[in-house]
């Protein structure tokens, strides 16, 4: 017994063992390789956001480029990497480091006063120039070679050649193109600085060398707007103008940029704002600032590129009702430079809460569109409580758009509004006013309601006369429900029109109500609403952006004016 040899294990252990082996090997490396890769890739992040912070270009990283490019360092072809948004330098993210160190940005102001305001030299960047673009020497096509070829002056967006690039080329002032009547050239900054430290103002002196024409443009964009277009909209415009008169009003306040404009002749200066009412309404109280503080002569006029969801200020003042990128940015400026002046009416809400023990004062609105109680103002209620919740969700147009039909289809069936007549009532310039059975109440400014809709004209054999955006008056509607607004979005009706007036005051006597001014909604209890004019704003009309409403509507007033 003691003689015999022990039994071998058996085969099964061993392999049990190499089953969990390779089980633990195949679960735990990819673990590890993944946790390895995404710690690279937070060095990686972390030290490309540390020369952004120290660089003078405005670098903005991108994981694929939307045409061709080519490193401006190593001059290989590249999928992804960094771009500087206001030179349009685009390099690898490997080059990053030497691309900061050997091409300098657009300067904001010039170092020394050595170079004249009409001396400044041409500031040339080679490769990625733009498609379509032609030679300024021989006119032939430019960036058509699969390489980095070719050159682009980051001022006046000229380019050229590599063969045709001479040294005078090199050394010629820069005119700054096309657009140098909306620029404000890195010079005259120099010089205002200069003129600053020796106490003069004399800014009209300075801009006559700039011409009669220049009419330097300040660009406030709301980078959250609509469908977030801001951001790459913000780059657009450095790319075409000088950085400085370019904003985030999400990070700079619109007063705060609006003081660029005491730094410029009275009366030369315009503003484009990029963004939804709401946020040319916040342009409009920081310009209103601007004159409370006697700066009333720097007040500039303001354009609209509209990037919100309603946009009918924009559609008043011809701007259309949305912006989406179909048109280039160079196009948008190009219309700005053709747009006339006009004046916008603006008014004070003021809204007095009843009660013997309410002592809180009372609130106060500044309207440029419209104010309404009713269907309209419940469906933006609800529309903005759920917004509030997931902002995140509502980046579309056509989903906010389908968002509003869901709660007005709602409100058909339950008809929270109804017996609005029972409940107010309306005084038109001091004289009260007999309702019928409404349940909605639409006091307007503008041409344009809901969207895009004219609501006081309305379509059919009646004649009114255009509702007008400068005549000190307001245009008073009613609706009979949800129902009716839709029919009235499709012209399949006409608004209740109750009348015009100079000052509006509507009593709600009970009950709680949806109410809101300029699509901003409130639910508000018994109180008195008194709508007064307050103030004029200086706004840009482009009229090559006519809808069909707009073309009929402007021949009726032809033809008016034709039997008169």
């Amino acid at each position: 017994m003691e003689g015999q040899e022990r039994p071998a294990p058996p085969a099964s252990l061993f392999a049990d063992g190499h089953l969990v082996l390779w089980t633990l090997c195949s679960v735990l490396l990819p673990v590890f390789f993944t946790f390895w890769c995404s710690v690279q890739r937070s060095r990686r992040q972390l030290h490309r956001r540390d020369i952004f912070r120290k660089s003078k270009h405005g670098w903005r990283d991108t994981d694929l480029f939307s045409q061709p490019t080519y490193c401006c360092v190593c001059a290989q072809h590249i999928l992804q990497g960094a771009f500087c948004d206001c030179c349009g330098l685009r390099v690898d993210e490997g080059c990053l480091k030497k691309a900061d160190k050997r091409f300098p940005c657009k300067e904001i102001m010039l170092k020394s006063d050595s170079k004249a305001v009409d001396a400044m030299p041409h500031h040339w960047i080679r490769g990625n120039v733009p498609l379509c673009s032609y030679c300024v020497v021989c006119k032939q096509q430019c960036g058509n070679q699969p390489k980095l070829c070719d050159y682009r002056c980051v001022w006046c967006q000229k380019t050229v050649h590599d063969e045709c690039m001479k040294n005078s080329l090199r050394n010629e002032k820069c005119d700054f193109g096309e657009f140098k009547n909306l620029i404000i050239p890195p010079s005259y900054l120099t010089s205002i600085n200069h003129m600053r430290k020796d106490k003069k103002t004399d800014y009209e002196m300075l801009a006559s060398k700039l011409g009669k024409q220049w009419t330097p443009l300040i660009i406030l964009a709301n980078s959250r707007s609509g469908t977030n277009m801001g951001e790459g909209l913000l780059g657009e415009f450095r790319i075409l103008l000088n950085p400085v008169q370019v904003f985030d009003v999400t990070k700079t306040p619109p007063i705060k940029a609006l003081q660029l404009c005491t730094l410029l002749p009275y009366d030369s200066a315009r503003v484009l704002v990029c963004g939804g009412d709401g946020t040319v309404g916040w342009v409009l109280d920081a310009l209103d600032e601007m004159k409370i503080k006697g700066q009333e002569k720097y007040v500039p006029q303001v354009a609209v590129l509209p990037l919100g969801t309603g946009n009918d200020l924009s559609n008043t003042l011809g701007w259309g009702t949305g912006y989406a990128g179909e048109i280039p940015v160079a196009q948008v400026l190009r219309n700005v430079m053709e747009a006339d002046g006009v004046k916008l009416d603006r008014w004070k809400v003021q809204v007095t809460n009843k009660g013997y023990y309410n002592l809180r004062k009372p609130k106060e609105f500044t309207m440029n569109n419209y104010f309404s109680i009713g269907p309209d103002a419940l469906m933006a209620l609800n529309f903005h409580a759920h917004r509030e919740k997931a902002p995140s969700l509502f980046s579309s147009r056509i989903l906010n758009k389908a968002v509003y039909l869901f709660y007005g289809t709602k409100d058909c069936l339950v008809q929270e509004c109804k017996d609005l007549n029972k409940k107010v009532e309306l005084e038109l310039d001091g004289e009260r006013v007999e309702l019928p059975n409404l349940e909605g109440i639409i006091v307007l400014n503008i041409g344009y309601w809901g969207g895009g809709c004219r609501l006081w004209e309305g379509m059919g054999d009646e004649t009114y006369p255009l509702a007008r955006h400068d005549d000190g008056l307001l245009e008073v509607v009613g609706v009979y429900g949800s129902f009716h607004c839709a029919q009235i979005q499709v012209k399949l009706a006409n608004p209740f029109r109750i009348g015009q007036a100079h000052t509006v005051r509507l009593i709600l006597k009970c009950s709680m109500m949806p109410m809101q001014v300029d699509g901003e909604p409130w639910a508000q209890g018994p109180c008195t609403v008194t709508i007064t004019h307050k103030t004029h704003a200086l706004m840009l009309y482009f009229s090559g952006e006519q809808t069909d409403d707009d073309v009929s509507s402007t021949s009726d007033q032809e033809d008016t004016k034709e039997t008169e």
